[in-house]
């Protein structure tokens, strides 16, 4: 399975922000779908394609590779396509939908909501209707990582219902809080970075583990749940 494909009772997850050979063994070990670059200078989980390439010749086949880009240039991701292994691209800037779609050609993308009051879930949707699914995310200083919930009764429950097989859920989850947040939402998938470090751009092999171990429980309950 990949990360954009949906079974019932089972939540694809996603760890982003890796940045070091160790990370990626982890990953390796664990249960998951895919891991996400970061191709954003100032992020603290920054690599660079060269340092990509190196990370993914060591990735595990089966976990696919999230290209995460904030309004790049042309220069970044003609590198990033020709040494990265790019399996599914995540924009978090102010790209356009044609913008995006340029960029991923053939290949599947998503593209980053930052939900606050002021957000209009509805123009957003309507703008980004053809990317393959919507990453809800928190409001925070930079893109992403920031260890924030967003309210997420922002969410109308009509919509979730609706859409809740396109949805990426980020935003502050953790292994304490990521089952509310699957009964929540019954995302497509799960999205963390922050919420398994130790410190900022440093993750944490353990509460890497802890974080799977937590999404995989919520699943067996709730499929036990409704059997």
């Amino acid at each position: 399975m990949g990360l954009l494909q949906r079974q019932n009772g089972y939540t694809n997850i996603k760890i982003c922000g890796l940045s070091k050979p160790q990370d990626v063994m982890t990953a390796n070990t664990l249960t998951i779908e895919a891991v996400g670059l970061v191709f954003f200078p100032p992020s603290p989980r920054y690599v660079t394609p060269q340092q990509a390439l190196q990370l993914t010749s060591i990735l595990n086949d089966q976990i696919e590779v999230v290209a995460l880009v904030v309004d790049p240039s042309d220069e970044l991701v003609a590198e990033i396509r020709s040494q990265v292994r790019v399996d599914i691209w995540q924009f978090h800037g102010n790209e356009s939908a044609k913008r995006c779609a340029e960029i991923a050609q053939s290949t599947p993308w998503m593209k980053a909501a930052r939900i606050d009051h002021q957000f209009s879930l509805q123009d957003f949707c309507l703008e980004y209707n053809e990317c393959a699914a919507w990453i809800l995310d928190a409001v925070v200083e930079g893109y992403g990582g920031g260890g924030q919930t967003f309210n997420w009764q922002l969410i109308p429950e009509i919509w979730i219902k609706e859409n809740a097989h396109r949805v990426v859920l980020s935003g502050g989850l953790n292994s304490h809080n990521v089952a509310e947040a699957i009964a929540y939402f019954q995302p497509l998938g799960v999205d963390i970075s922050s919420g398994v470090e130790i410190t900022r751009g440093n993750k944490d092999p353990n509460l890497m583990q802890q974080f799977v171990d937590a999404v995989r429980l919520t699943d067996q309950f709730n499929s036990f749940k409704g059997s």
